[in-house]
C-alpha cells in the first residue's frame, strides 16, 4: 500500500530537516541486497550517526529542491538508498566500507558542500579520516614534544641518581 498525501508530506519534511544540517549525501543502488545485509548496514550507519533510509526518489527530489543538494536530483533513478550525515565523511565512509565487502551495494553519486560527486569522488571522500581521527592525530602531535621532554627529564634524573650513588 502506498503512502497517502499527508504521509508523503511528512517524509519530504523529515528529509528536508535532515538536509538542513547535513554536509554530505550519498546515493547507492541496493538491488539484490539481502535483508540481513541491509540490517547490518543500518546498524553501522546508526553507530556512525548517519541517517540511512530507502526513500522514493520523487519525494527526495522534492526535498532537495532549492537546497545545496539540488544537483543530485538528476542522479535519483532506480532503487536507491540514501545516506545523509552532518559529518562530511561519515555517510561516504559507511557506504563505501560496506560496498567493499558486498558487491550488491553500488555507490552511485554524492554531494558534499554543494559539489556533485561521482563514484570516484565518493570513494575519495570516504578515504579522508573522520573528524575524531583527525583530532586524535592532532592530539598525538601536540603530545609528542611534551612526552619527549618528560622522558628527557626522567633520563637526567636517573643519571643524577646513578652519579650520586
Amino acid at each position: 500500500m502506498g503512502l497517502n498525501l499527508d504521509e508523503k508530506k511528512d517524509v519530504v519534511a523529515e528529509v528536508s530537516a535532515r538536509m538542513a544540517s547535513a554536509q554530505t549525501i550519498v546515493l547507492a543502488e541496493y538491488s539484490g541486497l539481502p535483508v540481513t545485509h541491509l540490517t547490518r548496514l543500518r546498524a553501522q550507519a546508526r553507530a556512525s550517526g548517519v541517517y540511512l533510509r530507502v526513500l522514493k526518489n520523487t519525494l527526495v527530489r522534492r526535498a532537495v529542491q532549492g537546497s545545496v543538494f539540488a544537483s543530485l536530483a538528476e542522479q535519483m533513478t532506480g532503487p536507491l538508498i540514501y545516506a545523509i550525515s552532518d559529518d562530511p565523511v561519515s555517510a561516504a565512509k559507511v557506504l563505501n566500507d560496506f560496498a567493499k565487502t558486498n558487491d550488491k551495494l553500488v555507490l552511485k553519486a554524492g554531494s558534499f558542500a554543494g559539489e556533485l560527486l561521482d563514484k570516484a569522488g565518493v570513494q575519495a571522500l570516504a578515504s579522508i579520516p573522520s573528524r575524531d581521527e583527525l583530532l586524535a592525530q592532532l592530539l598525538g602531535i601536540m603530545q609528542a614534544p611534551v612526552a619527549g621532554f618528560a622522558c628527557a627529564l626522567s633520563a637526567l634524573a636517573k643519571q643524577r641518581e646513578e652519579a650520586v650513588s
